[in-house]
């Protein structure tokens, strides 16, 4: 039952070239930053990526992208990502945007062994219809297109057959969890961590704080340990090292009274 592995290193040591990810985290919030950095050290390319982005700042995914090791990505921002938009117009990057709501519970059905699920969103448009580009050819062409899906009608109202993902691998980070593999996310890291991890064949979740089974209440876990299967403490530092976006400042009080 101790999950626990020495270190990142050795927790990503069994990842080969062609290897797919489910990778938590939103921006720069709950992104294993400490995981995919081991990954990136091991060398290993033709990678597939599921994650709502591909990094940003030059940080998390971004350190695989510039380094030309990943080959498709699942996602559904590419936002100021400059190297993601550039890999992708240029035809050296594969593609498929999924609705936000729809990569969610794709991750989320594909970890509870639901194969398919019917939803709304998308119907009418590309995302149903096909011909959204997943490849263009790097002249203004697109090379791969994404087919039709099944569409169904239910009580009046049109649907969209969406499949479950299932991965290889999957890389979350946590702010808790003990040996068993149990997490609890902070605040707005608790965005696709959990569903990620659920979609993970091989889940590994790096923890901020590692505790001793018992420690957490379980009215207070975010994921049971069921779904992960290896744990990296984090030291300290790597804990601490968390970037910020967008740095806002705010008008004091004095200041705008004074206008």
């Amino acid at each position: 039952m101790d999950k626990v592995v020495a270190t990142a290193e050795e927790a990503v040591a069994d990842a080969r070239d062609g290897a797919t990810f489910a990778v938590g985290g939103f921006g720069l919030s709950g992104v294993p930053n400490v995981l995919i950095q081991a990954l990136y050290e091991r060398g290993v390319r033709e990678l597939g990526v599921v994650s709502n982005n591909c990094g940003a700042l030059d940080s998390g995914l971004a350190v695989l992208l510039s380094a030309g090791r990943i080959a498709r990505v699942t996602g559904s921002y590419i936002g100021a990502n400059k190297e993601f938009a550039r890999q992708y117009l240029a035809g050296e990057l594969e593609v498929e945007l999924i609705p936000q709501g729809t990569l969610a519970e794709r991750l989320r059905a594909g970890g509870a062994g639901i194969p398919a699920f019917y939803t709304p969103a998308g119907v009418g448009t590309q995302v149903a219809d096909g011909g959204l580009p997943w490849r263009y050819d790097g002249q203004g062409g697109v090379a791969l297109a994404s087919p039709p899906k099944e569409v169904r009608e239910f009580d009046g109202t049109e649907y969209v057959l969406e499949r479950g993902i299932r991965t290889d691998f999957a890389l979350v980070r946590a702010a808790r969890g003990d040996r068993h593999g149990n997490l609890v996310f902070n605040k707005s890291s608790r965005n696709f961590n959990p569903l990620a991890a659920m979609a993970g064949r091989i889940t590994i979740a790096e923890v901020e704080e590692l505790v001793e089974p018992g420690e957490i209440d379980p009215d207070h876990v975010h994921l049971p340990g069921i779904f992960v299967q290896r744990v990296v403490a984090l030291t300290p530092e790597q804990a601490a090292d968390k970037g910020i976006e967008q740095r806002t400042v705010s008008v004091p009080v004095q200041a705008e009274e004074a206008r």
